[in-house]
């Protein structure tokens, strides 16, 4: 048995939907450290035999920790890498290895560079081939794999179109390396990495289906809620060449390892009652009885005994008495939930409340990791609290200056040469600053780091757009907090780790305003990780407060960013949001015109901000009014982290 399968939590014997072998832990860190320990133990059996161990490996964030890891094994345990001989799946077409998306840079940095592999023993698909050449060189790397005994565990990514490698829709199961073009959706995907989609090569090489399949071993790794649903169909549905990652239902030695958000979808965490006999508690009993509501269409107080046992609910109706007890208290526990006072309403019983009445005039901080978050994902509660007389803080954790276009930074520069004194320069200097900024972006190639002066500027546009919508929404500009956090500032896609500097910032600006009330963003789904590093800063910087006497009356709320809404039964406070007020949000959102029209990283929906987070709002309210709850435009939902 692997190391994997010792080390899984959640286990369930009864996995009648599930088409391949999985494994949930609790988090992607815990998950690539079995990855890596499996490795190791592959990579010295073979050495103690004598034999080379043939690795297939994959890139991507899924398996970075997974080569920290190993790297971290060889420099603390003595791990060798000299008896083994990788074979990565792909590459894009055409690349040069030192370009910053190459995969030929992304496995020296993360793992070649770092362990004794032997320099010949690494192959890689070639980017810089001359198109009639490809074809012989494919051939050649399956040769090469099988003149080595083909691949010992190769380990794999999964993308949105189910594609493992590069093997995108329409892939046949014997499909062997081969250069292919890239999906539209594989390529939307990459244009963050591109700094846009126009720069990301359309075809890439890719190992095969069949040379995949091929392999001993394979463990396929997925992170994030981002994955949970394609992980779903490559796990539960039918084998198709639609979602090529099906086809590994066929290999007889295949694990998919999650993170608990990545296993949102399956069965077996999502409708439990569904696969085995539940101990519902409250949050699980709640949970299926909102999914009963859906599934026959059907208000909570309009549910009946006949309901819960023909859709395998009569565990619940045993354990927690008849229908008519079960509905009256998921009503409500949900029409708790809803609050038009998500500040406390002032002299009023809060015991069935989201919030608390006391103190009626809170100090609050509203945390956005990006300058536009805190409009677009609870601009309409920014508001009410504004409007309730709240002291409301924003603190803009990044400067997101990666996501302007180059054209808006040609337009303020001209802008810095007619107004040189704001920027403390002489005028002929503010015409230097033009002419430079104009010249590094002409010299810019695809996918090139901006100059300093450009990243400047793009990061001030940000700031002024920032600015301007809390002006509107009527804050002064000094609560408006920019922390600049560190990890961000590498002009790249690909941040830093999160250091103490990052967490420092946060713990700084809490002692200062110490608040009753932290909104901070939730949302793991951002595909670029930005949220999920903010948010870690700021769960480490409340760790180390946690014995601050001002913590004690201070509650955090959780908010979904422009990707992903709450799940209802998650939801424990429910913002309703009027006509004018969802109109007042839309304006605050349209402060920030260089995310306007088109951002530069708008992720696979074509749809605007603000026409994302309108479309979301109302869906939640839709969703409180098929359950039985009053009518309302749109709705902003939260959930409570303890600390």
């Amino acid at each position: 048995m692997s190391l994997i399968q010792h080390k899984e939590i959640g286990a369930i014997e009864n996995r009648k939907f599930e088409r391949i072998h999985t494994e949930i832990f609790a988090d992607s860190v815990s998950a690539s450290v079995a990855i890596a320990q499996e490795i190791a133990e592959l990579i010295r059996k073979k050495s103690s035999k004598g034999e080379k161990c043939v690795l297939g490996l994959a890139t991507g964030s899924s398996p970075t920790r997974v080569y920290g890891e190993l790297v971290r094994m060889h420099k603390e345990e003595g791990l060798s890498f000299r008896n083994v001989i990788t074979f990565n799946l792909d590459e894009y077409y055409p690349i040069q290895p030192e370009a910053l998306q190459s995969y030929v840079r992304f496995m020296n940095e993360y793992l070649f560079d770092h362990v004794d592999i032997l320099k010949e023993n690494i192959h890689i698909p070639d980017g810089t081939l001359s198109l009639d050449k490809v074809h012989s060189f494919c051939r050649k790397y399956e040769e090469k794999i099988q003149y080595y005994g083909g691949i010992d565990l190769q380990i794999l990514g999964i993308g949105r179109t189910g594609h493992i490698g590069f093997n995108e829709p329409g892939s046949g199961i014997h499909s062997k390396t081969r250069m292919i073009t890239l999906d539209s959706i594989t390529r939307i995907d990459a244009a963050s990495d591109f700094f846009a989609e126009e720069n990301v090569p359309r075809r890439a090489i890719t190992m095969g289906v069949g040379t995949i399949m091929n392999a001993r071993r394979i463990i396929l790794m997925a992170w994030g809620e981002g994955k949970s649903s394609i992980i779903q169909k490559t796990i539960e549905g039918k084998i198709s060449d639609h979602v090529p990652a099906t086809y590994l239902q066929n290999h007889p030695n295949t694990t998919v390892i999650l993170d608990e958000p990545a296993s949102a979808d399956l069965t077996r965490v999502k409708t439990p009652w569904l696969v085995e006999v539940c101990e519902f508690d409250s949050l699980l009993a709640k949970r299926a009885v909102l999914w009963l509501c859906q599934r026959v269409k059907k208000p909570i107080l309009k549910l009946t005994d006949r309901d819960y046992n023909d859709n395998g609910l009569s565990d619940l109706i045993a354990s927690h008495g008849n229908a008519y007890e079960i509905n009256i208290r998921i009503f409500n526990e949900l029409q708790h939930t809803i609050t038009g006072w998500p500040g406390g309403k002032p002299n009023a019983d809060d015991t069935y409340r989201p919030e608390r009445a006391k103190p009626d005039k809170k100090k609050v901080v509203i945390f956005s990791p990006h300058p536009d978050d805190d409009v677009i994902s609870m601009g309409g509660t920014f508001i009410r609290l504004v409007d309730q007389g709240h002291d409301v803080h924003v603190a803009y954790q990044t400067s997101g200056n990666i996501a302007v276009f180059d054209d808006d930074v040609v337009r303020f520069a001209d802008f810095v040469r007619d107004y040189s004194d704001a920027f403390n320069f002489e005028e002929e200097n503010a015409g230097q600053l033009l002419s430079k900024v104009v010249d590094d972006i002409k010299a810019k190639k695809p996918g090139d780091i901006d100059s300093p002066e450009v990243q400047k500027i793009k990061g001030l546009i940000r700031r002024g757009e920032a600015k301007a919508g809390c002006r509107f929404v009527g804050l002064s500009d000094k609560k408006a907090h920019f922390l600049d956090m560190p990890f961000y500032e590498t002009g790249l896609v690909k941040k830093k780790p999160l250091g103490e500097e990052d967490i420092q910032v946060i713990i700084d600006l809490l002692q200062e305003i110490k608040p009753h009330q932290i909104y901070a963003a939730g949302d793991l789904s951002d595909p670029h990780g930005t949220h999920r590093v903010c948010l870690e800063a700021i769960f480490r910087a409340l760790d180390r407060l946690k014995k601050e006497a001002w913590t004690k009356d201070c509650w955090v709320w959780l908010y979904r960013g422009a990707w992903a809404e709450w799940d209802v039964e998650d939801i424990e406070m429910a913002v309703p949001i009027s006509p004018e007020e969802l109109l007042r949000k839309r304006r605050a959102v349209f402060k920030h015109q260089s995310q306007k029209d088109r951002p530069l990283f708008p992720g696979s929906d074509t749809r605007e901000f603000w026409q994302r987070a309108e479309d979301r709002n109302r869906k939640t309210a839709e969703l409180y009014n098929q359950l039985g709850m009053a009518e309302y435009e749109a709705m902003e939902a939260f959930k409570r982290y303890l600390f």
